[in-house]
Protein backbone atom coordinates (compact mmCIF):
# COMPACT_ATOMS: atom_id res chain seq x y z
CA UNK A 1 0.00 0.00 0.00
CA UNK A 2 1.31 3.64 -1.11
CA UNK A 3 1.41 5.48 2.24
CA UNK A 4 2.53 9.22 3.82
CA UNK A 5 5.06 8.11 6.46
CA UNK A 6 4.61 10.18 10.04
CA UNK A 7 7.15 11.23 12.06
CA UNK A 8 8.09 8.09 13.71
CA UNK A 9 10.40 7.91 17.28
CA UNK A 10 14.32 8.19 16.54
CA UNK A 11 15.73 4.57 16.23
CA UNK A 12 17.49 3.63 19.27
CA UNK A 13 21.02 2.42 19.90
CA UNK A 14 20.90 -1.89 18.50
CA UNK A 15 21.22 -3.44 21.63
CA UNK A 16 23.10 -6.74 21.56
CA UNK A 17 19.90 -9.60 21.03
CA UNK A 18 19.19 -7.71 18.53
CA UNK A 19 16.07 -6.47 19.07
CA UNK A 20 15.51 -2.64 18.94
CA UNK A 21 12.99 -2.55 22.24
CA UNK A 22 12.35 -4.70 25.36
CA UNK A 23 10.09 -4.56 27.99
CA UNK A 24 10.71 -3.90 31.26
CA UNK A 25 8.95 -7.40 32.22
CA UNK A 26 9.07 -9.98 29.67
CA UNK A 27 7.18 -12.52 30.87
CA UNK A 28 4.22 -10.30 32.30
CA UNK A 29 4.06 -8.89 28.94
CA UNK A 30 4.13 -12.36 27.42
CA UNK A 31 1.53 -12.95 29.89
CA UNK A 32 -0.51 -10.27 28.84
CA UNK A 33 -0.57 -10.66 25.20
CA UNK A 34 -1.11 -14.40 25.59
CA UNK A 35 -3.96 -13.70 28.12
CA UNK A 36 -6.03 -11.82 25.18
CA UNK A 37 -4.93 -14.35 22.31
CA UNK A 38 -6.67 -16.90 25.02
CA UNK A 39 -9.65 -14.92 25.60
CA UNK A 40 -9.98 -14.40 21.87
CA UNK A 41 -9.63 -18.07 20.70
CA UNK A 42 -12.08 -19.24 23.54
CA UNK A 43 -14.62 -17.38 22.47
CA UNK A 44 -14.43 -19.58 19.27
CA UNK A 45 -15.68 -22.35 21.00
CA UNK A 46 -17.04 -21.16 24.86
CA UNK A 47 -20.78 -21.03 23.62
CA UNK A 48 -20.50 -24.45 21.54
CA UNK A 49 -21.81 -26.83 25.34
CA UNK A 50 -23.52 -23.49 26.04
CA UNK A 51 -26.32 -23.77 22.69
CA UNK A 52 -28.95 -25.52 24.39
CA UNK A 53 -29.02 -23.55 27.30
CA UNK A 54 -29.45 -20.72 25.22
CA UNK A 55 -31.76 -21.53 22.14
CA UNK A 56 -33.83 -22.14 25.14
CA UNK A 57 -33.33 -19.26 26.75
CA UNK A 58 -34.06 -17.13 24.23
CA UNK A 59 -36.75 -19.08 22.15
CA UNK A 60 -34.25 -20.09 19.07
CA UNK A 61 -34.10 -22.71 17.21
CA UNK A 62 -30.89 -25.25 16.89
CA UNK A 63 -30.22 -24.20 13.68
CA UNK A 64 -30.44 -20.37 15.06
CA UNK A 65 -28.55 -20.97 18.01
CA UNK A 66 -25.28 -21.80 15.90
CA UNK A 67 -25.16 -18.30 14.61
CA UNK A 68 -23.81 -17.68 17.73
CA UNK A 69 -20.99 -19.10 16.31
CA UNK A 70 -20.94 -17.95 12.93
CA UNK A 71 -21.80 -14.65 13.31
CA UNK A 72 -18.33 -13.98 15.64
CA UNK A 73 -16.53 -16.42 13.13
CA UNK A 74 -17.08 -14.30 10.24
CA UNK A 75 -17.15 -11.02 11.40
CA UNK A 76 -13.36 -11.97 12.55
CA UNK A 77 -12.10 -13.13 9.13
CA UNK A 78 -13.79 -10.02 7.30
CA UNK A 79 -12.24 -7.48 10.15
CA UNK A 80 -8.54 -9.93 9.39
CA UNK A 81 -7.68 -8.17 6.54
CA UNK A 82 -7.77 -4.90 8.25
CA UNK A 83 -5.03 -5.49 10.83
CA UNK A 84 -2.18 -4.37 8.83
CA UNK A 85 -3.98 -0.73 7.75
CA UNK A 86 -5.26 -0.19 10.90
CA UNK A 87 -1.10 -1.14 12.95
CA UNK A 88 0.02 0.92 10.46
CA UNK A 89 -1.88 4.03 10.56
CA UNK A 90 -2.31 4.13 14.82
CA UNK A 91 0.70 1.71 15.86
CA UNK A 92 0.40 -1.96 16.62
CA UNK A 93 0.42 -0.69 20.66
CA UNK A 94 -2.47 1.00 20.22
CA UNK A 95 -4.19 -0.92 18.18
CA UNK A 96 -3.84 -4.20 20.58
CA UNK A 97 -5.50 -1.89 23.74
CA UNK A 98 -8.46 -0.34 21.59
CA UNK A 99 -9.34 -3.78 20.25
CA UNK A 100 -8.55 -5.48 23.39
CA UNK A 101 -10.98 -3.27 25.24
CA UNK A 102 -13.49 -2.81 22.34
CA UNK A 103 -13.53 -6.68 22.85
CA UNK A 104 -14.71 -5.79 26.21
CA UNK A 105 -17.81 -3.70 25.97
CA UNK A 106 -18.64 -5.96 23.15
CA UNK A 107 -18.26 -9.56 25.43
CA UNK A 108 -20.54 -7.00 27.77
CA UNK A 109 -23.45 -6.24 25.45
CA UNK A 110 -23.56 -10.33 23.96
CA UNK A 111 -24.17 -10.60 27.93
CA UNK A 112 -27.09 -8.08 28.27
CA UNK A 113 -28.87 -9.66 24.95
CA UNK A 114 -32.87 -10.67 25.76
CA UNK A 115 -33.17 -12.05 22.60
CA UNK A 116 -31.62 -14.50 20.32
CA UNK A 117 -31.21 -11.04 17.27
CA UNK A 118 -29.59 -8.77 20.00
CA UNK A 119 -26.95 -11.81 20.81
CA UNK A 120 -26.07 -12.22 17.58
CA UNK A 121 -25.74 -8.87 16.51
CA UNK A 122 -23.41 -8.26 19.46
CA UNK A 123 -21.46 -11.46 18.89
CA UNK A 124 -20.87 -10.02 15.16
CA UNK A 125 -19.55 -6.80 16.92
CA UNK A 126 -17.47 -8.67 19.09
CA UNK A 127 -16.13 -11.02 16.17
CA UNK A 128 -15.27 -7.63 13.84
CA UNK A 129 -13.00 -5.85 16.86
CA UNK A 130 -11.55 -9.77 17.64
CA UNK A 131 -10.31 -9.73 14.15
CA UNK A 132 -6.98 -7.78 14.83
CA UNK A 133 -6.16 -9.40 18.05
CA UNK A 134 -4.41 -12.51 17.19
CA UNK A 135 -2.20 -10.85 14.38
CA UNK A 136 -0.81 -7.91 16.24
CA UNK A 137 -0.72 -10.42 19.34
CA UNK A 138 1.75 -12.20 17.33
CA UNK A 139 3.55 -9.78 15.48
CA UNK A 140 3.85 -8.07 19.29
CA UNK A 141 4.90 -11.08 20.66
CA UNK A 142 7.66 -12.02 18.20
CA UNK A 143 8.94 -8.18 17.93
CA UNK A 144 10.31 -8.64 21.95
CA UNK A 145 12.05 -11.80 21.91
CA UNK A 146 15.47 -12.51 20.06
CA UNK A 147 15.65 -14.32 16.61
CA UNK A 148 17.13 -17.26 18.37
CA UNK A 149 14.27 -17.26 20.74
CA UNK A 150 11.21 -16.72 18.21
CA UNK A 151 10.41 -20.25 17.62
CA UNK A 152 9.16 -20.95 21.25
CA UNK A 153 7.26 -17.94 20.66
CA UNK A 154 5.26 -19.49 17.62
CA UNK A 155 5.30 -22.64 19.88
CA UNK A 156 3.30 -20.39 22.82
CA UNK A 157 0.68 -19.20 20.11
CA UNK A 158 0.56 -22.71 18.77
CA UNK A 159 -0.05 -23.51 22.39
CA UNK A 160 -2.64 -20.98 23.07
CA UNK A 161 -4.74 -21.50 19.60
CA UNK A 162 -4.77 -25.20 20.66
CA UNK A 163 -5.95 -25.14 24.34
CA UNK A 164 -8.19 -22.36 24.23
CA UNK A 165 -10.92 -23.91 21.92
CA UNK A 166 -10.50 -27.31 23.84
CA UNK A 167 -10.64 -25.23 27.22
CA UNK A 168 -14.14 -23.13 26.30
CA UNK A 169 -16.37 -26.37 26.09
CA UNK A 170 -15.38 -27.09 29.75
CA UNK A 171 -15.70 -23.49 31.05
CA UNK A 172 -18.46 -22.65 29.26
CA UNK A 173 -20.67 -26.00 30.49
CA UNK A 174 -19.26 -25.01 34.25
CA UNK A 175 -20.63 -21.63 34.11
CA UNK A 176 -23.49 -22.25 32.19
CA UNK A 177 -24.52 -25.10 34.72
CA UNK A 178 -23.61 -23.21 37.76
CA UNK A 179 -24.60 -20.09 37.11
CA UNK A 180 -26.05 -19.01 34.00
CA UNK A 181 -24.66 -18.67 30.33
CA UNK A 182 -24.24 -14.47 29.97
CA UNK A 183 -21.43 -14.93 32.21
CA UNK A 184 -19.28 -17.06 29.78
CA UNK A 185 -19.04 -13.42 28.03
CA UNK A 186 -19.27 -11.40 31.39
CA UNK A 187 -15.66 -13.15 32.25
CA UNK A 188 -13.99 -11.50 29.25
CA UNK A 189 -14.34 -8.23 31.47
CA UNK A 190 -11.55 -8.24 34.34
CA UNK A 191 -9.34 -10.24 31.64
CA UNK A 192 -9.66 -7.91 28.73
CA UNK A 193 -8.57 -5.02 31.39
CA UNK A 194 -5.78 -6.56 32.63
CA UNK A 195 -4.34 -7.62 29.50
CA UNK A 196 -5.02 -4.33 27.30
CA UNK A 197 -3.43 -2.10 30.64
CA UNK A 198 -0.51 -4.48 31.41
CA UNK A 199 0.35 -4.73 27.69
CA UNK A 200 0.11 -1.24 27.33
CA UNK A 201 2.30 -0.17 30.03
CA UNK A 202 4.98 -2.62 29.36
CA UNK A 203 4.92 -1.45 25.74
CA UNK A 204 5.22 2.47 26.55
CA UNK A 205 8.15 3.46 24.67
CA UNK A 206 7.59 1.08 22.04
CA UNK A 207 9.19 2.66 18.70
CA UNK A 208 6.72 2.61 16.08
CA UNK A 209 6.44 4.56 12.67
CA UNK A 210 2.75 5.56 12.09
CA UNK A 211 1.78 6.06 8.59
CA UNK A 212 -1.32 7.21 6.55
CA UNK A 213 -1.63 3.96 4.17
CA UNK A 214 -4.50 4.07 1.07
CA UNK A 215 -7.46 2.05 1.96
CA UNK A 216 -7.82 -0.84 -0.73
CA UNK A 217 -12.55 0.66 -0.30
CA UNK A 218 -13.95 -1.87 -3.37
CA UNK A 219 -11.83 -4.52 -2.07
CA UNK A 220 -12.65 -3.97 1.60
CA UNK A 221 -16.56 -4.00 0.04
CA UNK A 222 -17.12 -6.98 -2.18
CA UNK A 223 -15.22 -8.59 0.88
CA UNK A 224 -17.60 -7.92 3.33
CA UNK A 225 -21.03 -8.57 0.90
CA UNK A 226 -19.50 -11.81 -0.37
CA UNK A 227 -18.68 -13.07 2.38
CA UNK A 228 -21.41 -11.59 4.93
CA UNK A 229 -23.88 -12.79 1.98
CA UNK A 230 -22.47 -16.51 1.83
CA UNK A 231 -22.26 -17.03 5.37
CA UNK A 232 -26.17 -15.36 5.98
CA UNK A 233 -26.92 -18.35 2.68
CA UNK A 234 -25.49 -20.95 4.81
CA UNK A 235 -27.06 -19.57 7.95
CA UNK A 236 -30.53 -19.51 7.06
CA UNK A 237 -31.01 -21.75 3.87
CA UNK A 238 -32.06 -25.20 5.97
CA UNK A 239 -34.61 -22.93 7.75
CA UNK A 240 -35.81 -20.95 3.91
CA UNK A 241 -35.91 -24.05 1.91
CA UNK A 242 -32.66 -23.35 -0.10
CA UNK A 243 -33.15 -22.71 -3.03
CA UNK A 244 -37.22 -22.74 -3.39
CA UNK A 245 -36.33 -19.28 -1.43
CA UNK A 246 -36.17 -15.97 -3.32
CA UNK A 247 -34.32 -14.78 -0.05
CA UNK A 248 -31.56 -17.65 -0.75
CA UNK A 249 -31.14 -16.92 -4.35
CA UNK A 250 -30.57 -13.23 -4.27
CA UNK A 251 -28.00 -14.36 -1.41
CA UNK A 252 -26.40 -16.76 -3.53
CA UNK A 253 -26.00 -13.99 -6.70
CA UNK A 254 -24.59 -11.47 -4.21
CA UNK A 255 -22.00 -13.75 -2.86
CA UNK A 256 -20.89 -14.96 -6.83
CA UNK A 257 -20.51 -11.52 -7.95
CA UNK A 258 -19.08 -9.53 -4.70
CA UNK A 259 -16.54 -12.81 -4.50
CA UNK A 260 -15.83 -12.54 -8.39
CA UNK A 261 -15.17 -9.33 -8.26
CA UNK A 262 -13.30 -9.57 -4.91
CA UNK A 263 -10.81 -12.09 -6.22
CA UNK A 264 -10.19 -10.55 -9.97
CA UNK A 265 -9.60 -6.99 -8.10
CA UNK A 266 -7.17 -8.23 -5.44
CA UNK A 267 -5.14 -9.78 -8.16
CA UNK A 268 -5.00 -7.06 -10.24
CA UNK A 269 -4.99 -4.02 -7.40
CA UNK A 270 -1.81 -2.67 -6.59
CA UNK A 271 -2.72 -2.18 -3.14
CA UNK A 272 -4.81 -5.04 -2.01
CA UNK A 273 -6.21 -5.62 1.24
CA UNK A 274 -5.64 -9.10 0.97
CA UNK A 275 -2.59 -10.06 -0.59
CA UNK A 276 -3.81 -13.81 -2.70
CA UNK A 277 -0.59 -13.20 -5.02
CA UNK A 278 0.64 -15.19 -1.96
CA UNK A 279 -0.21 -17.99 -3.64
CA UNK A 280 2.19 -17.91 -6.21
CA UNK A 281 4.51 -19.56 -3.41
CA UNK A 282 4.14 -23.37 -3.49
CA UNK A 283 4.74 -24.06 0.16
CA UNK A 284 2.56 -21.33 1.08
CA UNK A 285 -0.33 -22.62 -1.13
CA UNK A 286 -0.47 -26.23 0.44
CA UNK A 287 0.13 -24.95 3.50
CA UNK A 288 -2.87 -22.81 3.55
CA UNK A 289 -4.99 -25.39 2.21
CA UNK A 290 -3.98 -28.14 4.49
CA UNK A 291 -4.61 -25.81 7.28
CA UNK A 292 -8.04 -24.52 6.15
CA UNK A 293 -9.38 -27.92 5.32
CA UNK A 294 -7.79 -29.83 8.53
CA UNK A 295 -8.76 -26.56 10.99
CA UNK A 296 -12.36 -26.78 9.24
CA UNK A 297 -12.93 -30.63 9.73
CA UNK A 298 -11.38 -29.81 14.02
CA UNK A 299 -13.71 -26.96 13.87
CA UNK A 300 -16.74 -29.24 13.30
CA UNK A 301 -15.35 -32.05 15.78
CA UNK A 302 -15.50 -29.35 18.24
CA UNK A 303 -18.90 -28.09 17.95
CA UNK A 304 -20.75 -31.20 16.88
CA UNK A 305 -19.54 -33.69 19.66
CA UNK A 306 -20.59 -31.47 22.53
CA UNK A 307 -23.81 -30.97 20.83
CA UNK A 308 -23.71 -34.96 20.36
CA UNK A 309 -23.38 -35.55 24.01
CA UNK A 310 -26.02 -33.10 25.05
CA UNK A 311 -28.91 -34.15 22.77
CA UNK A 312 -28.56 -37.78 21.95
CA UNK A 313 -27.06 -39.29 25.49
CA UNK A 314 -28.32 -36.38 27.56
CA UNK A 315 -25.21 -35.07 29.18
CA UNK A 316 -25.34 -31.47 31.21
CA UNK A 317 -23.60 -28.52 29.84
CA UNK A 318 -20.64 -29.19 32.02
CA UNK A 319 -20.73 -33.40 31.61
CA UNK A 320 -20.13 -32.31 28.08
CA UNK A 321 -17.34 -30.37 28.58
CA UNK A 322 -15.55 -32.77 31.24
CA UNK A 323 -16.05 -35.21 28.16
CA UNK A 324 -14.67 -33.30 25.76
CA UNK A 325 -11.57 -31.85 28.00
CA UNK A 326 -9.03 -34.62 27.24
CA UNK A 327 -7.88 -33.21 23.74
CA UNK A 328 -6.28 -31.01 25.96
CA UNK A 329 -3.57 -32.80 27.98
CA UNK A 330 -1.67 -33.70 25.05
CA UNK A 331 -1.56 -30.66 23.07
CA UNK A 332 -0.23 -28.54 26.28
CA UNK A 333 2.66 -31.04 27.38
CA UNK A 334 3.90 -31.86 23.69
CA UNK A 335 3.30 -27.66 22.35
CA UNK A 336 6.80 -26.74 24.14
CA UNK A 337 8.99 -30.39 23.07
CA UNK A 338 7.22 -29.69 19.30
CA UNK A 339 8.52 -25.85 19.48
CA UNK A 340 11.70 -27.04 20.65
CA UNK A 341 12.75 -30.12 18.58
CA UNK A 342 10.23 -30.25 15.54
CA UNK A 343 13.01 -28.72 13.51
CA UNK A 344 14.71 -31.91 14.04
CA UNK A 345 12.16 -33.76 11.59
CA UNK A 346 10.76 -33.76 8.23
CA UNK A 347 7.55 -31.59 9.48
CA UNK A 348 5.24 -32.79 6.53
CA UNK A 349 6.18 -36.30 8.73
CA UNK A 350 5.14 -34.87 11.69
CA UNK A 351 1.94 -33.23 10.23
CA UNK A 352 1.38 -36.57 8.86
CA UNK A 353 1.20 -38.43 12.13
CA UNK A 354 -1.34 -35.95 12.94
CA UNK A 355 -3.74 -36.05 10.16
CA UNK A 356 -3.54 -39.77 10.16
CA UNK A 357 -4.27 -39.81 14.36
CA UNK A 358 -6.97 -37.21 13.60
CA UNK A 359 -8.36 -39.55 10.89
CA UNK A 360 -8.39 -42.66 13.21
CA UNK A 361 -10.23 -40.82 15.73
CA UNK A 362 -13.03 -39.65 13.78
CA UNK A 363 -13.66 -43.39 12.48
CA UNK A 364 -13.87 -44.14 15.85
CA UNK A 365 -16.43 -42.20 16.30
CA UNK A 366 -18.00 -42.98 13.41
CA UNK A 367 -18.88 -46.33 15.36
CA UNK A 368 -20.23 -45.12 18.41
CA UNK A 369 -23.90 -45.73 19.38
CA UNK A 370 -25.96 -44.55 22.36
CA UNK A 371 -24.60 -47.13 24.55
CA UNK A 372 -21.15 -45.28 24.60
CA UNK A 373 -19.90 -44.39 28.00
CA UNK A 374 -17.98 -41.33 29.23
CA UNK A 375 -14.44 -43.55 29.42
CA UNK A 376 -14.72 -44.18 25.89
CA UNK A 377 -15.59 -40.83 24.43
CA UNK A 378 -13.18 -39.32 26.80
CA UNK A 379 -10.17 -41.41 25.53
CA UNK A 380 -11.06 -40.92 21.92
CA UNK A 381 -10.68 -37.25 22.94
CA UNK A 382 -7.32 -37.67 24.57
CA UNK A 383 -5.98 -39.66 21.27
CA UNK A 384 -7.14 -36.78 18.79
CA UNK A 385 -5.43 -34.89 21.37
CA UNK A 386 -2.00 -36.49 20.35
CA UNK A 387 -3.12 -35.19 16.51
CA UNK A 388 -3.70 -31.51 17.48
CA UNK A 389 -0.54 -31.03 19.57
CA UNK A 390 1.25 -32.19 16.34
CA UNK A 391 -0.64 -30.14 13.45
CA UNK A 392 -0.55 -26.48 14.27
CA UNK A 393 2.94 -25.61 14.54
CA UNK A 394 4.44 -27.77 11.60
CA UNK A 395 2.03 -26.82 9.30
CA UNK A 396 2.16 -23.14 10.38
CA UNK A 397 5.93 -23.27 10.11
CA UNK A 398 5.71 -25.03 6.20
CA UNK A 399 3.32 -22.56 4.75
CA UNK A 400 5.47 -19.52 6.04
CA UNK A 401 8.64 -20.62 4.72
CA UNK A 402 8.71 -19.86 1.00
CA UNK A 403 7.39 -16.44 1.88
CA UNK A 404 9.97 -13.50 1.17
CA UNK A 405 10.57 -11.54 4.81
CA UNK A 406 8.45 -8.67 3.92
CA UNK A 407 5.41 -10.93 3.31
CA UNK A 408 5.69 -13.10 6.10
CA UNK A 409 3.04 -11.10 8.09
CA UNK A 410 1.08 -10.68 5.22
CA UNK A 411 1.12 -14.65 4.92
CA UNK A 412 0.09 -15.09 8.43
CA UNK A 413 -2.70 -12.74 8.25
CA UNK A 414 -4.36 -14.15 4.77
CA UNK A 415 -4.00 -17.56 6.51
CA UNK A 416 -5.64 -16.99 9.44
CA UNK A 417 -8.45 -15.27 7.28
CA UNK A 418 -8.75 -18.08 5.54
CA UNK A 419 -8.82 -20.28 8.26
CA UNK A 420 -11.27 -18.29 9.92
CA UNK A 421 -13.47 -18.34 7.12
CA UNK A 422 -12.98 -22.12 6.73
CA UNK A 423 -14.23 -22.67 10.75
CA UNK A 424 -17.45 -20.64 9.96
CA UNK A 425 -18.47 -22.04 6.62
CA UNK A 426 -17.40 -25.67 8.34
CA UNK A 427 -20.10 -25.20 11.37
CA UNK A 428 -23.08 -24.28 9.22
CA UNK A 429 -22.72 -26.85 6.43
CA UNK A 430 -21.65 -29.56 9.54
CA UNK A 431 -24.98 -28.69 11.53
CA UNK A 432 -26.90 -28.56 8.23
CA UNK A 433 -25.54 -31.81 7.13
CA UNK A 434 -26.51 -33.51 10.63
CA UNK A 435 -30.02 -32.30 10.41
CA UNK A 436 -30.54 -33.06 6.79
CA UNK A 437 -29.29 -36.57 7.31
CA UNK A 438 -31.31 -37.22 10.38
CA UNK A 439 -34.26 -36.14 9.01
CA UNK A 440 -33.60 -38.78 5.96
CA UNK A 441 -33.01 -41.18 8.34
CA UNK A 442 -35.88 -40.49 10.34
CA UNK A 443 -38.05 -41.08 7.17
CA UNK A 444 -36.31 -44.38 6.48
CA UNK A 445 -37.12 -45.80 9.92
CA UNK A 446 -40.40 -44.56 10.12
CA UNK A 447 -41.03 -46.78 6.86
CA UNK A 448 -40.42 -49.89 8.73
CA UNK A 449 -42.69 -49.52 11.13
CA UNK A 450 -46.29 -50.67 10.08
CA UNK A 451 -49.18 -49.07 11.71
CA UNK A 452 -50.94 -52.42 11.97
CA UNK A 453 -48.25 -54.25 13.09
CA UNK A 454 -48.43 -56.26 16.11
CA UNK A 455 -45.02 -56.29 17.70
CA UNK A 456 -45.38 -52.24 16.91
CA UNK A 457 -48.96 -52.21 18.82
CA UNK A 458 -46.94 -54.18 21.56
CA UNK A 459 -44.14 -51.91 21.78
CA UNK A 460 -47.00 -48.79 21.86
CA UNK A 461 -48.53 -50.40 24.40
CA UNK A 462 -45.42 -51.01 26.57
CA UNK A 463 -43.69 -47.71 26.05
CA UNK A 464 -46.95 -46.10 26.98
CA UNK A 465 -48.61 -48.38 29.54
CA UNK A 466 -51.47 -48.91 27.70
CA UNK A 467 -51.64 -45.17 26.53
CA UNK A 468 -51.27 -45.69 22.83
CA UNK A 469 -50.26 -42.05 22.06
CA UNK A 470 -48.00 -41.39 24.75
CA UNK A 471 -46.60 -44.55 23.12
CA UNK A 472 -46.49 -43.36 19.74
CA UNK A 473 -44.49 -40.31 21.52
CA UNK A 474 -41.93 -42.25 23.22
CA UNK A 475 -41.45 -44.34 19.48
CA UNK A 476 -40.66 -41.39 17.88
CA UNK A 477 -38.58 -40.29 20.49
CA UNK A 478 -36.44 -43.46 20.19
CA UNK A 479 -36.88 -43.07 16.16
CA UNK A 480 -35.31 -39.84 16.43
CA UNK A 481 -32.69 -40.18 18.67
CA UNK A 482 -31.49 -43.29 16.73
CA UNK A 483 -31.48 -41.39 13.35
CA UNK A 484 -29.47 -38.32 15.36
CA UNK A 485 -27.13 -41.15 16.13
CA UNK A 486 -26.77 -42.61 12.11
CA UNK A 487 -26.50 -38.79 11.09
CA UNK A 488 -23.84 -38.35 13.25
CA UNK A 489 -21.88 -41.65 12.50
CA UNK A 490 -21.75 -40.57 8.73
CA UNK A 491 -20.34 -37.08 9.06
CA UNK A 492 -17.45 -38.46 11.94
CA UNK A 493 -16.98 -40.57 8.58
CA UNK A 494 -16.44 -38.19 6.12
CA UNK A 495 -14.08 -35.75 8.56
CA UNK A 496 -12.00 -39.11 8.04
CA UNK A 497 -11.80 -38.88 5.02
CA UNK A 498 -10.57 -35.44 4.79
CA UNK A 499 -8.25 -35.44 7.10
CA UNK A 500 -7.04 -38.12 4.99
CA UNK A 501 -7.02 -35.73 1.85
CA UNK A 502 -5.24 -33.24 3.65
CA UNK A 503 -1.85 -35.58 4.05
CA UNK A 504 -1.52 -35.13 -0.11
CA UNK A 505 -1.36 -31.11 0.10
CA UNK A 506 1.15 -31.66 3.06
CA UNK A 507 3.26 -33.45 0.47
CA UNK A 508 3.02 -31.30 -2.05
CA UNK A 509 5.19 -28.84 -0.14
CA UNK A 510 8.92 -28.94 -0.84
CA UNK A 511 12.11 -28.71 1.82
CA UNK A 512 13.47 -26.54 3.57
CA UNK A 513 10.75 -25.38 5.87
CA UNK A 514 13.12 -23.04 7.75
CA UNK A 515 12.52 -19.45 7.26
CA UNK A 516 14.26 -17.46 4.60
CA UNK A 517 17.42 -15.46 5.83
CA UNK A 518 16.37 -11.98 7.51
CA UNK A 519 12.92 -13.21 7.61
CA UNK A 520 11.58 -11.75 11.26
CA UNK A 521 8.51 -14.94 11.77
CA UNK A 522 5.39 -13.49 11.72
CA UNK A 523 7.01 -9.68 12.33
CA UNK A 524 5.73 -6.45 10.92
CA UNK A 525 2.74 -5.19 9.09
Amino acid sequence: MSSTPATAPAAPAPRADGLAFAPPNIALTTFGLALASFMQVLDTTIANVSLPAISGNLGGSANQATWVITSFAVSTAIALPLTGWLARRFGERKLFMVSTLAFVIASFLCGLAHSMGLLVAARALQGLVAGPMYPVTQALLLSIYPPARRGQAIALLAMVTVVAPIAGPILGGWITDNYSWEWIFFINIPLGIFASFVVGAQLKGRPEKIETPKMDYIGLTTLVLGVGALQIMLDLGNDEDWFRSPLIVVLAIVAAISLTVFIIWELTDKDPIVNLRLFRHRNFAAGTIAMVMAYSAFFSVSILVPLWLQRNLGYTAIWAGFATAPIGFLPVILAPLIGKYAGKFDLRMLATLAFIVMAGTSFMRSHFNLDVDFEHVAYVQLLQGLGVALFFMPILQILLSDLEPHEISAGSGLMTFVRTLGGSFAASLTIYAWSERTAVHHAQLTEHIGATDPSMLETLTRYGAGDLQRGAYVLDRMISQQALQIGFNEIFHLLGIIFLCVIAFVWIAKPPFGAKAGAPPGGGH
